[in-house]
């Protein structure tokens, strides 16, 4: 404890940030390869990961470009500030992989991800669910007399939240997409 009474590293936002930049702090990382569209290309880049013991949290993968044969991965993985370099740089030795860009520190990116949620209820609970799916612009894309699916399109954190309001309404069966994401601006 400091003169001035400051933790160390309570707060990044501080002008007196006190962290050591070597830390054992576990950050969430959005990373995107584009890569050849070619059988086995996302087994290698799924095996550095399970290989080093690297967590993903999320994965996508779709083909951008299809005159070019390239697709886009995008990989949300947690670790230390170390960790998050090295799988850069070793994503970045892999011989399909043409681009890795690390979308948290490069600027401002938008992420989004796509869920469906199957709820099935009676009466007040019906009721409550539509209302709740309202306030969170999810879109009913199924209904019977026992259950309605809803859609719903938001960051991570939305997604959560309506699970979570969900539960005790009836919900039977969730299905997310993982997070796409792209960079801000030109």
């Amino acid at each position: 404890m400091s003169a001035l009474k400051l933790k160390k590293g309570a707060s990044s936002h501080s002008a007196y940030d006190l962290r050591d930049p070597h830390g054992n702090v576990i950050e969430r990382h959005t990373l995107a390869a584009i890569v050849d569209n070619e059988a086995g290309v996302l087994a290698r880049v799924i095996g550095l990961f399970s290989g080093r013991g690297y967590n993903i949290e999320s994965l996508t993968v779709a083909e951008i470009d299809h005159t070019g044969h390239r697709s886009r991965i995008t990989v949300v993985t947690t670790g230390t500030p170390q960790v998050i370099e090295q799988i850069k740089a070793q994503l970045g030795r892999i011989v399909p992989v043409h681009e890795v860009h690390d979308l948290t520190v490069e600027g401002p990116a938008v992420q989004r991800e796509l869920a469906l949620f199957k709820v099935a209820g009676q009466g007040d609970k019906r009721v409550e669910a539509l209302r709740l799916a309202d306030i969170f612009r999810a879109n009913v894309v199924d209904s019977t007399l026992e259950s309605f699916v809803f859609e719903i399109t938001g960051t991570s954190e939305k997604i959560d939240a309506f699970a979570d309001l969900m539960r005790p309404l009836g919900l039977i069966e969730m299905a997310r997409t993982g997070v796409a994401a792209l960079s801000r601006g030109a």
